[in-house]
């Protein structure tokens, strides 16, 4: 086994090749662990530096797209517990009249939507963040998602609609806000009619007041490309091609974005496995004091690397490597005794937001930021997984080989049948969603 060194707070480890499903669901558990024990009342509002936020808001919406993700991998009761009870807490209410469009406000319906899939016998998880989204689609309105943030914030409950109702027109109108984020909300001016997308470097300026002339603030010669920003959208296409059909009309689209954005992120990554929170200036570390690693983007950009290659969007000789020195990264992150995730900056619009990022600095809302690594945790967990089963002999069908009405194939050793967007284990018990 190759011994590995990281740096841990300063200080140099050895550490053994630890991407094995048991190694990954170890610290997955010890990260969930620390966050539910630390925020056991799930309707508290998140109070830091005289901000007050309600928590249904998007900083707890992501920690809870984190935990299904790990509950998909691993079915433990207590996890979904505690969505069920944020869930009931909220009665499943998405967003007020004032804030209907919004997709900050919208992100809980992520999980709603999960939370009804495993249950559709409880159909008032789905019926407030439906009616919010019918109002959109009621209406030709489709620059909605002005900053890049928004892509995850919203864009899967439309795919997640899709599936559930069987009504393509979810995928359209998504489709179309989508491009005109992508190709028409950058320029001078919000929905300046200029590309947020770079199709040449492959990465995302997060909105227009990011777009040139302005600069990277250390390497002044460089674009702007904020590492989370680009972590929001890559794990943003990377669910909306998990929650819809192999057949979905612009899959190929979406897949080509995803191609571009990591080959893009490949030439990004540190030594270290981590990324910087400025993509194209390797110096910017962030505000004064920061130590270099930054997890919120680092954990997204490890999970939708493993998802790619678990579904074969990606060449395996290609990125496994970095996945595999990305979550050494991810793994070094986490306190080993009690769970806690250091270098994770706070909230924030660029690089230089959000704080000192340290191995032992907290973060304002730190609740999204475990999402961001849970829900990578459990990407990684799945690739290594398969990778398991596959070095045992057992062929496993890729997420996305088979037609959208029937997929069958063995997950996390069991065959599992997925009709008209529901999977099903062959005892015909219904299991998470999305299977893959």
């Amino acid at each position: 086994m190759v011994a590995l060194f990281a740096v841990v707070g300063g200080k140099a480890r050895a550490a053994a090749d630890d991407f094995t499903p048991s190694v990954i669901m170890e610290t997955t558990e010890k990260v969930a662990g620390y966050f539910l024990s630390h925020y056991p009342d799930v309707g508290a509002d998140s109070y830091v530096d005289g901000k007050r936020r309600n928590s249904r808001i998007w900083t707890r919406g992501v920690f809870y797209e984190g935990l299904m993700n790990a509950y998909r991998e691993q079915s433990k009761e207590e996890w979904l517990r505690y969505a069920v009870d944020w869930g009931e807490f909220h009665e499943w209410y998405s967003c007020t009249d004032s804030q209907k469009r919004h997709a900050d406000f919208q992100c809980c319906g992520q999980t709603y939507l999960q939370l009804y899939q495993l249950d559709p016998s409880q159909p008032q998880r789905m019926a407030h963040i439906k009616m919010r989204i019918d109002d959109m689609m009621a209406t030709q309105k489709i620059d909605d998602w002005y900053w890049i943030d928004a892509i995850q914030m919203a864009m899967p409950i439309f795919a997640q609609l899709g599936t559930i109702t069987g009504n393509a027109a979810y995928w359209e109108r998504m489709y179309q806000m989508y491009q005109f984020t992508r190709n028409q909300h950058g320029g001078t001016r919000q929905g300046g009619g200029l590309p947020l997308f770079n199709e040449t470097t492959g990465l995302w300026y997060r909105d227009y007041q990011y777009d040139p002339p302005y600069r990277d603030l250390t390497e002044t010669d460089k674009d702007c490309y904020w590492s989370r920003g680009n972590g929001w959208v890559y794990m943003a296409l990377a669910r909306v091609m998990q929650f819809t059909a192999a057949d979905e009309a612009h899959r190929a689209d979406y897949a080509a974005d995803f191609r571009r954005m990591s080959e893009a992120l490949l030439r990004c990554q540190r030594a270290d496995g981590s990324w910087n929170v400025s993509l194209a200036a390797p110096t910017n570390y962030g505000q004064a004091g920061s130590e270099g690693p930054e997890m919120t983007g680092t954990s997204l950009f490890v999970g939708g690397m493993a998802y790619g290659v678990r579904s074969g969007l990606l060449d395996a000789d290609t990125y496994l490597p970095a996945i595999r020195r990305g979550w050494q990264a991810m793994l070094h992150a986490v306190h080993p005794d009690d769970g806690f995730v250091g270098y994770l900056q706070g909230t924030g619009a660029k690089p230089e937001d959000g704080g000192v990022i340290t191995y032992d600095s907290h973060p304002n809302f730190e609740d999204f930021g475990f999402g961001c690594w849970l829900w990578g945790a459990a990407e990684a967990h799945a690739l290594a997984v398969q990778m398991e089963q596959e070095a045992a002999g057992v062929t496993m069908a890729r997420p996305d080989a088979q037609p959208a009405a029937v997929r069958k194939y063995l997950h996390r050793g069991r065959v599992v049948i997925k009709r008209n967007g529901v999977s099903y284990r062959l005892t015909g018990q219904k299991t998470n969603e999305p299977t893959d």
